[in-house]
């Protein structure tokens, strides 16, 4: 795998050498509409076979930052989940501060329960994102994992947080973390597209940080 893994990234950087590449990547860079256009149709390409479709293109097809890869639309996915879970997270500590004084013993601990497993899961939202952010080719498997089960951790979260609600303060419980959980589920979907296409995104990583290359650098990308 690791001899497969160098000979892709000889290739790539080998055209990225070439003259024929020289000749591209000097030619005028697509135009805003188009850039848009292509960033459009990959949002639209990434969230067909997301577990909830509908809700992915409305939460992302306005997304205002760049989408020219997998890796791209799996970071701004997780950014939207992570707006989604910290709303909830504010919603269920005004719940708490409020009409919850009527409540029962019960109910008061369920909320504050779901409160702690809200802000578990913003926690590592935000862990996700940051590994996603500062991705590197040596430890890039060992990252994607990690961002896999902190997403994962989140969204089981939301299961434990609806344990012990079953009147209207539930139903309003479950209408916040049911939506955290969906933008969630269609983030991990996207996360683990990254990781089905790693050489790519690999290579991705790379030429993002083209640099000249020594010879013994060469030999162990190759090795």
């Amino acid at each position: 795998m690791q001899t497969q893994l160098g000979r892709t990234i000889f290739t790539f950087l080998l055209l990225f050498s070439s003259p024929t590449f020289f000749v591209f990547s000097t030619a005028s860079p697509p135009s805003k509409n188009n850039r848009s256009n292509n960033a459009q149709a990959l949002v639209r390409s990434s969230c067909v076979h997301t577990r909830y479709p509908n809700i992915c293109l409305k939460t992302l097809s306005n997304y205002a930052g760049p989408a020219n890869s997998p890796l791209d639309v799996a970071r701004a996915a997780l950014r939207v989940s992570l707006a989604h879970a910290r709303r909830a997270c504010r919603h269920l500590k005004t719940l708490q501060k409020g009409p919850l004084s009527s409540k029962s013993k019960r109910q008061r601990a369920a909320l504050s329960d779901c409160i702690e497993q809200m802000a578990d899961s913003v926690d590592e939202l935000k862990r996700s994102l940051e590994e996603l952010q500062h991705l590197e080719t040596a430890t890039f498997r060992w990252q994607m994992s990690n961002a896999q089960t902190w997403v994962s951790a989140a969204l089981s979260n939301g299961d434990s947080c609806l344990d012990g609600f079953g009147d209207k303060l539930g139903r309003s419980v479950k209408r916040r973390v049911t939506d955290v959980a969906r933008v969630t589920s269609n983030a991990l979907y996207m996360i683990n597209l990254v990781g089905e296409t790693w050489p790519g995104s690999l290579i991705s990583i790379v030429l993002r940080h083209v640099a000249p290359i020594s010879m013994t650098e060469l030999s162990i990308l190759l090795a």
